[in-house]
């Protein structure tokens, strides 16, 4: 099947609510023109050059999210035109992207990173780290005046077991529940970005507001 009937499926299955962001990284130019060309205008990458390469090929219209664990040293290639990080998973990365986003005077909205799975090749903050986190940017706040936190992300355990899978969703609901009353010019929790080929279904019912689908679109990746 196509990409443009792969993508008008699945957005024709998303609740009006629910964000799509379409994971891009290994995919030719020419696969992503082809969801453009139906409409899609979020595009999610892991690797910072990859990204960098495909931003100055496609039209300026489209949203750029970075989606893959973000070193310190690579977030200036991105900080001029990235619209949304969704793995800021440290104070010093936080800071690096504010640094950033002020030398191209932009701010930049962000997502913390959060860990919920039973994996150790998984990135995030514990929930301790979390409030740590939350409690600087709140006492703090001219030191953050280029980013923006506006939401959680997190990744669950790649198993087959459904049940697992839909109590690590349910605890970052949870988590995001008790921080999304925060309202501060920098720091507003409205998106909760969990879900992705596999169990985005799942991660809708458990309350996300922002899929992560790459393979269900583009097909499988190609790592070579």
């Amino acid at each position: 099947m196509s990409i443009s009937k792969n993508l008008n499926i699945i957005k024709s299955q998303l609740p009006t609510h629910v964000t799509l962001v379409a994971v891009s990284k290994t995919k030719p130019v020419a696969d992503l023109m082809e969801a453009y060309d139906v409409g899609q205008r979020i595009f999610g990458e892991n690797y910072v050059q990859e990204l960098v390469e495909k931003q100055e090929q496609m039209p300026n219209d489209i949203q750029w999210h970075f989606i893959g664990h973000l070193q310190s040293r690579k977030v200036k290639l991105i900080a001029p035109f990235v619209s949304l990080i969704h793995s800021v998973d440290s104070l010093k990365l936080l800071q690096e992207i504010n640094k950033q986003a002020a030398k191209n005077n932009r701010v930049i909205d962000c997502l913390l990173q959060v860990y919920i799975a039973e994996e150790e090749s998984k990135f995030g903050l514990d929930e301790q780290e979390l409030d740590e986190i939350l409690n600087e940017i709140q006492q703090n706040k001219e030191n953050y005046k280029n980013i923006r936190i506006v939401g959680l992300m997190g990744m669950a355990t790649f198993t087959e077991n459904q049940n697992q899978i839909e109590k690590e969703f349910k605890h970052l609901k949870t988590i995001f529940d008790k921080y999304k009353t925060l309202n501060t010019q920098h720091c507003q929790l409205n998106t909760l970005s969990m879900g992705m080929s596999g169990d985005y279904q799942l991660a809708i019912s458990c309350g996300s507001t922002m899929v992560r689908i790459g393979s269900s679109i583009f097909g499988t990746r190609n790592y070579q």
